[in-house]
Formats: structure tokens, C-alpha cells, sequence
């Protein structure tokens, strides 16, 4: 479990395709502080430390997972979101956030405004329905307060110290991001749609 607090930006170095699964090689002064077996969100992507030293590690995901996400497009080089995984007696902020991704949606336009930038993301048709205005969503690892709902798009502000200390300052048009909608909300969904005969969400 996550909360989509980014820890800290790190850099993929290396990145390979390995009996099918892609593996990554990222540098970043949280690699002193996992151990093999743990659990990184890497772009919002729950991934499993395979190898570490003190100055890189190494996750590994298999072809599903890259292709329900953006990690096939990490190259070397690639600044990427970080955040371990909770631990027993962590102060909670941010939001309930798996590191599964639902989808990959769409950056329609970014704006600087003043005191924060404003991003337009466009989702899946039928997954406007999991957004909640003033709720909450998982943007490439990062969570975020749902300011605004339109036609399949969500708006989020971002203040100035999340566009410093995330990728999210890379954001253009048309760029694709991961996406992990509410739990709570899916969950909620899920719930009344099996009550109503409909199936899950």
C-alpha cells in the first residue's frame, strides 16, 4: 500500500527485456534504504525490488503489467517517481493507493495559473464515473485532489513544491500517464452495481 507522497525523483539507468519481463535499473538515494522483495511504486506502478547497492536498484515487471502502463516507454535516462511501500506506524498522508494502474489516460492541456499549475487528464470512456470532484487520484504515482470534472476529464491543481519534486513538471498535451482511480470509490461502485444486478465496475 502507497500513499502517492512521491519520496523522491529517481533516474532509470538501464533498462532490458529478460525472458519477457522488463527489468529496470534506477538511481536513487532510497536504494540504501530497500532490501530485495520490497515493494516500490515506480510511476505509480507497484513493482518488486529483484537487486539493489547502495546507489541503484533493480524492479522487474512482467509483460501484463507494462502492457497496462507507460513502463514500456522508460528509457535510460528517464526521471521516474518513487515511493515505498507504507510501513506499520507510518503517519498517513496522500490517499489509499495500490500501485495498480487502471488505465493509461491522456494529458489534454497543462496551465501555468497563478500559485499552481492546473492539469487536464482524459480518461477511458465509461471511467468518468470513478471520478469524484474534490476527491482523490493517483497521477504517475502522485496523489491528487480532483478540482474540476468535464466530459471524460478530471482537473487537478498542483501546488508548487509537488511540480518541483515530481515528473509532473514534464507533463505535455498528449503525453499518456498512469492512472489509479480511488479505492474507496471503486470499491463503493463495485458494491452498489452488484446490488443493482449490473456486475462489477
Amino acid at each position: 500500500m502507497f500513499t502517492g507522497l512521491v519520496e523522491e525523483v529517481g533516474r532509470v539507468r538501464a533498462a532490458r527485456t529478460e525472458s519477457g519481463n522488463r527489468l529496470f535499473d534506477i538511481e536513487a538515494k532510497l536504494a540504501a534504504g530497500v532490501a530485495v522483495g520490497d515493494s516500490v511504486a515506480v510511476e505509480g506502478c507497484c513493482l518488486t525490488v529483484v537487486k539493489r547497492d547502495e546507489r541503484l536498484f533493480r524492479v522487474e515487471a512482467v509483460r501484463a503489467t507494462v502492457k497496462a502502463t507507460t513502463l514500456g516507454e522508460l528509457r535510460s535516462g528517464t526521471e521516474v517517481n518513487l515511493e515505498r511501500a507504507l510501513a506499520v506506524g507510518d503517519r498517513f498522508g496522500g490517499h489509499f493507493v495500490q500501485g495498480h494502474v487502471d488505465e493509461v489516460a491522456t494529458v489534454r492541456r497543462v496551465d501555468r495559473e497563478a500559485g499552481h499549475w492546473r492539469l487536464r487528464v482524459r480518461v477511458e470512456p465509461g471511467n468518468e464515473r470513478l471520478l469524484v470532484e474534490r476527491g482523490s487520484v493517483c497521477v504517475n504515482g502522485v496523489s491528487l485532489t480532483i478540482a474540476g470534472l468535464g466530459s471524460r476529464e478530471l482537473e487537478a491543481s498542483i501546488i508548487p513544491h509537488t511540480w518541483e519534486n515530481t515528473t509532473l513538471k514534464r507533463l505535455r498535451a498528449g503525453d499518456r500517464v498512469n492512472v489509479e482511480h480511488d479505492l474507496l470509490v471503486k470499491a463503493v461502485g463495485r458494491l452498489f452495481n452488484s446490488r443493482a444486478g449490473q456486475g462489477p465496475v
